[in-house]
């Protein structure tokens, strides 16, 4: 088991538990130059302690519950504990909820679509600043009324409260993200609980951006300030192999049949009845990804050993120099206000976001998101786009080249370092921006803008060819 110093959060020690992190990637100037991962949000990398662990557990890994070779118990042991080890670090409680293991975050909210048996006129309540898999779920399932945002973004409560009012009591659930991908905004899971509660309705948060980067907390049944249902997933975290997790009420999963089923679903079957088994069990059918739980119930112990209000109060440090810096490039607009986690979406007036990630990619070396971040909606509200004008603003045209933004996305193992050469690239893209343009073309094969020169130096200069690009 590896060690960390409980009383300091170190971030050169704990980049250098990070995998690949000094990675060298290639660039038009012809150096290699050390990788600059801003794109946290969407994945983190690996924590090598993580990975040295897994690699010796595969040497005694087997197939798990229904084996009694001592590979297959040991493994069935190992696979148990991490939900324990889950609910642990979320402060869920096993003798009232369950955690499942899902492949990410998108199937948990699917999951839970599916089981909580909506009857006609029931009611779900999302908001304006949802990720597409806390949004589309929901909308074949049952009636889904959005909760607005203000200009900023952030999320208004007191519209959220005259849903719950209008509707009371058809609404079942209350489904918001603990944090945007997009902005960052920190919601007050909490006190938006207390809310639902009021009205006898439920809450689900969507933890994939909140869990590794803020302390959560469940809370016990009966709490006014409990969370019902969490989700969120294993990649985001530092976790190789991702799995997913959803953690809510034992009885909701009790009821009815699960969505899949199949081996390791039940106790007893016949031709015309079925016994299902107990949870977890019941709704993980199928072999499950005991290697994915087992990584991610070890790096959220790494997490908790080193502490995660350390390492949110450091994102944050990074986060603060970051803002302030990038506040000062001429023609920079920055989406968003506080509180949020370390998550800064920004347009630079004259440069195409998919461009500025292209040059960024290609001349410095740095990975960041550009686009609409799998919440359209959101993005185009904060871009003041009219829903109206969706057509003929989106009609016949790539996905890159649509309206969007640009984000970076930091973790803890990030350094102020980094984000000085983020800005130094990004001033002289600003200043240099007309000769950036006439060096880079749009591919339609790839989707991306790439270098005029790319196809002629790729295969002497890059170790792996992309398709479109030989």
């Amino acid at each position: 088991m590896f060690t960390i110093n409980k009383k300091v959060f170190k971030p050169k020690s704990f980049r250098r538990d990070i995998l690949g992190v000094e990675q060298k990637v290639p660039t038009l100037g012809g150096k290699y130059l050390p990788y600059i991962n801003f794109d946290n949000a969407a994945s983190t990398p690996a924590l090598q302690p993580v990975v040295e662990e897994m690699q010796d557990f595969l040497q005694w890994y087997s197939g798990v519950h229904r084996g009694t070779g001592y590979k297959s118990l040991l493994s069935s042991q190992f696979y148990d504990d991490s939900h324990e080890t889950i609910a642990k670090f979320v402060g869920a409680d096993l003798d009232s909820q369950c955690v499942i293991m899902v492949k990410n975050t998108t199937e948990a909210i699917n999951k839970l679509s599916y089981r909580l048996g909506f009857t006609p006129g029931d009611v779900v309540i999302s908001s304006m600043m949802e990720h597409h898999s806390n949004d589309l779920p929901w909308r074949n399932k049952t009636r889904l009324k959005y909760a607005q945002v203000d200009q900023q973004g952030l999320l208004d409560l007191d519209d959220l409260e005259k849903l719950l009012q209008l509707y009371y009591p058809r609404v079942r659930l209350v489904t918001v993200c603990g944090a945007s991908n997009v902005t960052g905004h920190l919601n007050p899971i909490h006190r938006i609980a207390e809310i639902a509660h009021e009205y006898r309705s439920q809450i689900l948060v969507d933890g994939a951006q909140l869990v590794a980067h803020h302390p959560v907390n469940m809370m016990k049944e009966g709490d006014p300030r409990h969370i019902d249902y969490l989700a969120f997933s294993g990649h985001k975290i530092y976790a190789p192999f991702g799995s997913g997790v959803l953690i809510g009420p034992r009885k909701t999963f009790l009821q009815g049949e699960p969505e899949y089923s199949g081996g390791g679903t039940v106790d007893l079957v016949s031709r015309n009845q079925v016994w299902w088994t107990g949870l977890p069990e019941r709704e993980e059918a199928g072999s499950p990804n005991v290697i994915g739980a087992f990584a991610l119930a070890r790096s959220l112990q790494y997490l908790q050993k080193m502490g995660i209000e350390k390492l949110a109060l450091y994102e944050e440090d990074l986060l603060l120099y970051a803002r302030e810096r990038l506040q000062k490039l001429p023609g920079i607009k920055i989406y968003g206000s506080f509180p949020r986690v370390a998550v800064i979406s920004f347009n630079i007036k004259g440069l195409e976001h998919a461009l500025l990630g292209s040059i960024l990619c290609f001349e410095a070396g740095v990975g960041v998101r550009t686009g609409c971040f799998c919440a359209q909606g959101y993005v185009r509200n904060l871009l003041g786009i009219n829903e109206e004008s969706i057509s003929a603003i989106y009609e016949g045209k790539e996905p890159a080249l649509l309206p969007g933004m640009l984000r970076i996305s930091l973790a803890a193992y990030n350094t102020r370092e980094e984000i000085d050469r983020l800005l130094k690239w990004l001033e002289r893209i600003i200043a240099q921006k007309t000769d950036f343009k006439k060096n880079y073309l749009f591919s339609p094969s790839f989707g991306a803008y790439i270098p005029r020169q790319w196809p002629r130096q790729a295969k002497t200069r890059w170790p792996f060819i992309l398709p479109g690009w030989s």
